[in-house]
């Protein structure tokens, strides 16, 4: 009797992170864009994107220094964590491979195919290639699973977990879905 079952992973968390080779997931919805910096308590600031401006809101510490990063956050299925994950892209190269995958009408909507985001490297060394697979349709199961979830991923405008905070209702509707 082993101490692990062989087929033992170590669970993943909520958010997807970019491994050392083949990165394989499946986009389950539209992404929501806006930029980043990580304050003294390595916590995360993001705040929307409005039309590709900087928001005011986002302001230099006393030491001038500071990284602001444009992103891309979105749900997706993360094939070798075998969940549903959310995924943040913040490399422009990554970013610009999707783009052209989306324009061409022979791929489009990231939502109809797999990708693979290859990385290699570490530190300022580190490379990423972008490669599409034939579209194909997800699994039933993984779709049903996504749905039922609500994820809000705004939420994380406000630091809140978008696994666990559903939109307030409005004046309008009586319940957020």
């Amino acid at each position: 009797m082993a101490f692990l079952p062989d087929n033992y992973k170590t669970p993943e968390g909520n958010f997807m992170k970019f491994k050392q080779g083949d990165n394989c997931f499946r986009v389950l919805d539209s992404a929501i864009t806006g930029y980043e910096y990580w304050n003294n308590e390595k916590r995360p600031i993001r705040s929307p994107s409005s039309f590709g401006a900087v928001p005011p809101d986002i302001r230099v510490e006393d030491d001038g220094k500071i990284s602001i990063k444009h992103f891309w956050m979105f749900p997706v299925w993360n094939y070798d964590a075998e969940k549903i994950q959310i995924l943040e892209i913040t490399q422009k190269g990554v970013q610009d491979a999707i783009k052209v995958l989306i324009k061409n009408p022979k791929w489009g909507d990231p939502t109809g195919f797999d990708l693979t985001i290859s990385k290699e490297g570490s530190g300022f060394d580190t490379t990423y290639q972008v490669m599409p697979s034939p579209h194909s349709k997800l699994d039933a199961e993984v779709v049903k699973s996504y749905k039922a979830m609500k994820l809000n991923l705004p939420a994380v405008f406000t630091g809140d977990d978008p696994f666990n905070s559903l939109p307030q209702p409005t004046k309008k509707d009586e319940k957020p879905f």
